[in-house]
C-alpha cells in the first residue's frame, strides 16, 4: 500500500488542523496490535485510530466503531495511566519518513506536569507505537516488544531509553541538490528505471516512483539527470497544490491501492474515486481491507480443515471412478462364466485354456479365448469367473452411491469454503466453527476451558429499491433456517446457479421486476462466483425447494426454476453507495 512519506507529509497538514490542543477522552485497544483515541475539541469527538499491523500499520481519523476485548491489555492501562487526560500539543514527521511523533502535555501521577511522545512507526512487519516520556527519553510502554536477541540495533520495552529506528542511507526529497543527485546515483549505481526515485530518495514508494517515471518519459525516452533533477523538484515544489486524494478499484469495484496525488499510470487499468479529506479515504480503504486480513487470520485452521476434506473428497473421487473403470469389464467375466457353463463337457481338469464360440455376439460367428486354472475343476473355474463378475458388480454399486455422497459432500465443504471468505465478523465464524461440530467435521471438547458460548447471528438483511425485504443467509444453517423455516411458501427463493453460495429470500408474493435483480445480484455477491462479470441466479417459489433426508445443511433440491444473469460487482453501487 502507497503509505508513504510523500502521503504521510500531506496527512500530517490535515491532522495538525483535527487534533492539536484536542483532549485525550478515552483510549481503546479492539486489536492486540492497534489503539483509537477518542479526542475532544471543539465540543465534538474526534476518533484517531493508529495501527502497527504488519500488513496495514496505519494512522488516521474514523468514524468506524469495534468491538473492544473483555479485559484491557497491559499496553492499553499504560496509556491510560500517562496519557489519558493530555492534550494533544504538536504533530510532526520524522525527516521526511514513516515516522510520525505525536507529543502530548499531562500531568504525571505525582501532579507534576509532564511531556510524553506517542511514536508512531509505520514500517511494514516492524511497525509499532512506543510512549516515550521526553524529560529522561524513558520507553514507557511500546505495543510490541522487541528484545536483543530479535534485534540488534536497539530494544523496545519499558524502562529502556528510546533509540529510532536507523536513519534512512537515501536522499531527502525537500532539500536536495543537483550535485548531492548526481554524486549519490553514480556512487551507488543507480539506473533511470520505474524504480528510480524509490531508490534516491526517503518517503517515495514504487507506486509514486513507478508514477513518476511514466510521467517523465512519456515525454522524453532518455532524460539527462539535470532533466530527471528539474522535473522533480518542481514536483516537489508543486506538491501541495496537487494534492488529491485518490482510490483506486478494479472494474469490479475491488480497491486496489491510494494516493495523495491523482497517479496517471493507473488511469487506463483502474477507476479512480477522489476524496477531499485522506481520513475519510484511508478510513474506507483499510476498514474492508484490514478487516478481510484479520478475519483470514483468524479463519485459517478452519479453511485448511477444509482443504484438506476436500483434498480427501479428491482422492476418494479418483478412487472410486478407478474402480468403476474396473468395473466396465464385470460383463466379460459373466459371458466367460456363462461360456464355461455351456461347454462345460467339453472342457477338462488339467487345461490352461480353451476356445469357445462366443454365441453372445449377434452380428457375426466369433470364438474367445478363455483362461483356466489347471488346478481347479471347470466347476470350479465356473466359479471363479462368476464370483469375480458379482464382485465386480457390487462394487459398481457400491462405487456409484459412494460417488454421489461424495459429491454432496464436496459441494457442501465448498459452500462452507465460501461461507468462510465471506464471512463478515468473528462471530461468524465462530457460527460456522459451531455448524462444523454439529456436522462433525470438528470434534467437540466438552471441557475446553477456552471454550465460549457463540452469541447467534441475524441473516444479512437488505432492502430493495421498491421498499421489499431481502434476507441473506450467513452459513448453511441460516441457509436452512430462511428456505425452510423463515420464509412463506409463497416467498422468492434465490441461488447462484451450481456454484456455493447463499439462499437468498426476497419476501414478497409479487416481486417487481428490479427488485428481483437487485435480489439476483445479491445472490451472486453472496456466492463463490462474486467476482465474474456474467453470473447465472436461479429463482424459485419457496414451496418448490425439498430436503432430502440425511441431507448437509444447506442443501435443497429444486426443479422449477427460472434463470437471470447479473453482474454481483453491481451490489456495491446499490447497497453500498
Amino acid at each position: 500500500m502507497a503509505l508513504d512519506g510523500i502521503y504521510l507529509y500531506s496527512l500530517v497538514n490535515n491532522l495538525e488542523k483535527s487534533i492539536l490542543n484536542s483532549k485525550i477522552d478515552k483510549i481503546n485497544q479492539p486489536e492486540k496490535d492497534e489503539i483509537i483515541l477518542t479526542l475532544r475539541k471543539d465540543r465534538q469527538n474526534i476518533k484517531l485510530l493508529i495501527s502497527a499491523s504488519p500488513r496495514f500499520a496505519r494512522i488516521h481519523l474514523t468514524n468506524s466503531t469495534k468491538e473492544n476485548p473483555i479485559k484491557a491489555p497491559m499496553y492499553l492501562m499504560v496509556l491510560r495511566k500517562y496519557i489519558l487526560g493530555g492534550r494533544i500539543t504538536n504533530v510532526t514527521q520524522k525527516d521526511n519518513d514513516r515516522i510520525l511523533i505525536i507529543e502530548i502535555e499531562n500531568r504525571d501521577e505525582l501532579g507534576f506536569d509532564s511531556l510524553y511522545s506517542l511514536i508512531v512507526e509505520i514500517m511494514g512487519r516492524h511497525s509499532n507505537i512506543t510512549l516515550v516520556r521526553n524529560r529522561d527519553n524513558k520507553v514507557m510502554e511500546s505495543i510490541k516488544h522487541i528484545t536483543a536477541d530479535i534485534n540488534s540495533y536497539r530494544v523496545l520495552y519499558p524502562g529502556v531509553n528510546f533509540i529510532y529506528p536507523p536513519s534512512s542511507t537515501k536522499l531527502n526529497p525537500f532539500s536536495i541538490t543537483l550535485e548531492e543527485l548526481s554524486s549519490f546515483t553514480n556512487k551507488n549505481s543507480i539506473v533511470f528505471d520505474n524504480k528510480f526515485y524509490f531508490n534516491c530518495f526517503t518517503g517515495i514508494s514504487n507506486l509514486l516512483s513507478n508514477d513518476l517515471y511514466y510521467n517523465i518519459t512519456n515525454h522524453n525516452n532518455s532524460p539527462t539527470i539535470s532533466e530527471i533533477y528539474e522535473n522533480f523538484n518542481k514536483f516537489i515544489y508543486d506538491l501541495n497544490q496537487n494534492i488529491s486524494y485518490n482510490m483506486y478499484t478494479n472494474k469490479l469495484g475491488i480497491v486496489k491501492d491510494f494516493y495523495s496525488l491523482k497517479l496517471n499510470s493507473l488511469n487506463e487499468d483502474y477507476l479512480s474515486i477522489s476524496y477531499d479529506d485522506p481520513n475519510v479515504l484511508m478510513d474506507a480503504f483499510y476498514e474492508k481491507k484490514d478487516k478481510q486480513d484479520r478475519l483470514q487470520n483468524k479463519s485459517t485452521d478452519l479453511q485448511k480443515l477444509i482443504h484438506t476434506n476436500i483434498d480427501r473428497c479428491n482422492k476418494k473421487l479418483k478412487i472410486l471412478n478407478e474402480t468403476l473403470s474396473e468395473c466396465d469389464e464385470k460383463e466379460s467375466f459373466r459371458i466367460k462364466g456363462d461360456l464355461l457353463t455351456s461347454y462345460i463337457y467339453s472342457i477338462k481338469k488339467g487345461d490352461s485354456e480353451c476356445t469357445l464360440l462366443n454365441f453372445y455376439n449377434e452380428n457375426q460367428e466369433e470364438y474367445i479365448t478363455i483362461s483356466l486354472n489347471k488346478t481347479k475343476t471347470p466347476a470350479e473355474n465356473i466359479q471363479y469367473y462368476y464370483k469375480k463378475y458379482n464382485k465386480l458388480k457390487t462394487s459398481e454399486e457400491y462405487a456409484k452411491v459412494q460417488l454421489k455422497k461424495n459429491d454432496e459432500e464436496m459441494k457442501y465443504l465448498n459452500s462452507v469454503l465460501t461461507n468462510i471468505l465471506n464471512a463478515e465478523s468473528y462471530n461468524e465464524i465462530d457460527e460456522i466453527k459451531n455448524e462444523l461440530i454439529e456436522t462433525g467435521y470438528i470434534r467437540f471438547r466438552k471441557n475446553n476451558k477456552n471454550s465460549k458460548k457463540v452469541k447467534t447471528s441475524k441473516p444479512n438483511h437488505f432492502v430493495s429499491s421498491d421498499g421489499i425485504d431481502i434476507y441473506v443467509g450467513k452459513n448453511n444453517l441460516q441457509n436452512d433456517y430462511l428456505s425452510l423455516k423463515f420464509a412463506n411458501k409463497n416467498y422468492l427463493w434465490l441461488h447462484a446457479k451450481d456454484i456455493p453460495g447463499s439462499h437468498v429470500i426476497v419476501c414478497s408474493f409479487d416481486v417487481p421486476d428490479k427488485t428481483l435483480e437487485e435480489a439476483a445480484i445479491v445472490a451472486g455477491y453472496y456466492s463463490k462466483g462474486k467476482n465474474s462479470l456474467k453470473l447465472p441466479i436461479d429463482y424459485t417459489k419457496v414451496k418448490e425447494l425439498k430436503k432430502p433426508n440425511g441431507a448437509k445443511p444447506g442443501m435443497v433440491i429444486y426443479h422449477t426454476n427460472k434463470t437471470l444473469i447479473v453482474n454481483p460487482a453491481d451490489f456495491n453501487n446499490i447497497f453500498n453507495s
